[in-house]
């Protein structure tokens, strides 16, 4: 019997891709450059913190992997999919699939309870199921909100808030979780809980988790520390 053709298969099925990356951005003068071929490489249950000063390119990196801009040069490919090859409305449903975003403000609805903000993404992918509010339940119960479920944001705290939206991140079960400043408003001690609350559902969910800081305390939670520089990425220096 003839053994099944493994060797062809790619080595990182959910991984992320990228080469070349260029970013800028046309004023009267000349362009304004903001990234600079970056490249990047990471598989499934990578972890990878990218500091840098402001300015220097990182925000815009994490917005062109999470597909919400265009390079201006460069290619992407996760999961075996090229995102900017699709048409805008398979786009769309792409990001909502495979892609989950923590941003520094929660962005949380005011006017809706925290079960019902978690729920939000799955209204990106159709109509909501009977199933989606358990699910829902569930998120707020790992992020150790169970008791929060019906509290509106503003009856919660900063880090309260921080947490309902990593639930609300992760609804959809993404493969790539992306995190701008994610503890940028918060004390010291909401964001390291918060930093060991993103570490462990990366480890856990084998997502590929890309967190953006200034804080050189969350970036060394993470498996692996980038630092960028007028638009250069580069591995850190220990």
């Amino acid at each position: 019997m003839n053994e099944p053709a493994t060797n062809n298969l790619p080595e990182k099925v959910d991984g992320l891709s990228v080469v070349g990356l260029c970013k800028s951005y046309p004023t009267p003068a000349e362009p304004l450059v903001v990234l600079r071929d970056v490249s990047l490489e990471l598989g499934a249950g990578d972890s990878l913190a990218v500091i840098g000063p402001s300015g220097s390119g990182k925000s815009t990196l994490l917005n062109i992997l999470g597909t919400l801009d265009r390079p201006t040069a460069g290619s992407v490919s996760f999961a075996g999919v090229a995102p900017f090859s699709l048409p805008p409305d398979e786009l769309a449903r792409f990001r909502a699939q495979r892609i989950g975003f923590v941003f520094q403000d929660h962005h949380l609805l005011p006017q809706c309870s925290a079960v019902e903000n978690v729920l939000l993404p799955r209204l990106a992918l159709g109509k909501s199921r009977p199933s989606d509010a358990d699910r829902a339940r569930e998120l707020l119960a790992r992020v150790g909100l169970s008791n929060r479920a019906t509290h509106l944001p503003a009856e919660l705290s900063g880090g309260e808030r921080q947490r309902v939206a990593v639930a609300r991140a992760l609804m959809n079960g993404p493969s790539l979780l992306l995190a701008d400043e994610p503890t940028g408003n918060l004390d010291a001690r909401a964001s390291e809980s918060i930093g060991e609350l993103l570490a462990q559902i990366a480890a856990e969910t084998r997502a590929i988790l890309i967190v953006v800081t200034h804080s050189a305390a969350l970036a060394k939670r993470f498996a692996r520390q980038m630092r960028m520089s007028e638009g250069k990425l580069a591995e850190d220096a220990p």
